[in-house]
């Protein structure tokens, strides 16, 4: 038997198309067996597009590569592990498996729904991250109506974001044409429940707890400092379509 890896390119996060082949991460294996092609899709784990240190002083440079390099690599390899029983499942893009977990099988579907989760609330929160971009485009006017001003929204998110108990996220979501705020356990995604994320933050512990410990409060006055607003008026603009 032959087997070789197929690398791809890509810049969309953890979905994406290879050829005419739908791909729900940047590789796939292709087997051969007496003339027989079988295709195994992989999902990986998405490069970062800036330095471990770009964040500093708010976040710092070993929270990031272990929050990257372990962390959502452990999502991964553990979705990747929950899905080789069923072949047919691998082609879906993970966002596709937790907005649909009826379907999933019982007994991968937790796994499913807490490392697809943990892949694509990750893959989506790298890309938010960059200092000094300020507020600005269609979402710092959907911000301004909403909530009554810039910092009108910032308090909010903050008491929302520090007031979930335990471990989760905080989202900005867009809901029937209305932006949210609001929060989720674990690694459930507000796609789950048909509603789309425009901003979100980590609240888990392994997010900040080497620099801030129990401090939430104080890490989410940092996030504020590194939200990359380009990114997030994208988001914005793509989910009013």
């Amino acid at each position: 038997m032959a087997e070789w890896l197929l690398h791809a390119a890509r810049t969309r996060g953890p979905h994406g198309h290879l050829g005419s082949i739908p791909s729900p991460g940047v590789f796939l294996y292709q087997k051969t067996y007496k003339k027989l092609f079988l295709w195994v899709f992989m999902f990986t784990l998405p490069k970062l597009p800036y330095a471990f240190d770009a964040l500093e002083p708010f976040i710092d440079a070993k929270t990031m590569e272990i929050h990257h390099g372990r962390h959502h690599q452990g999502y991964v390899d553990k979705l990747n592990k929950a899905l080789e029983k069923y072949p047919k499942l691998q082609k879906n893009f993970a966002e596709d498996l937790i907005k649909s977990l009826d379907v999933v099988p019982e007994d991968i579907r937790t796994a499913v729904r807490n490392n697809g989760g943990g892949h694509v609330n990750h893959s989506f929160f790298w890309l938010i991250l960059k200092k000094g971009v300020e507020p600005k485009g269609e979402i710092l006017k959907a911000i301004n109506k909403k909530f009554k001003g810039i910092d009108n929204f910032k308090e909010e998110f903050k008491n929302k974001a520090t007031g979930l108990f335990g471990s989760g996220w905080c989202w900005l979501i867009l809901n029937n044409g209305e932006l949210e705020i609001m929060t989720m356990p674990n690694q459930d995604n507000p796609i789950s429940q048909n509603k789309t994320p425009i901003l979100g933050i980590d609240v888990w512990e392994h997010a900040y707890y080497l620099k801030y410990q129990n401090r939430r409060p104080e890490y989410v006055d940092a996030f504020f400092n590194i939200i990359n607003w380009e990114q997030v008026n994208e988001n914005y603009l793509k989910a009013r379509k």
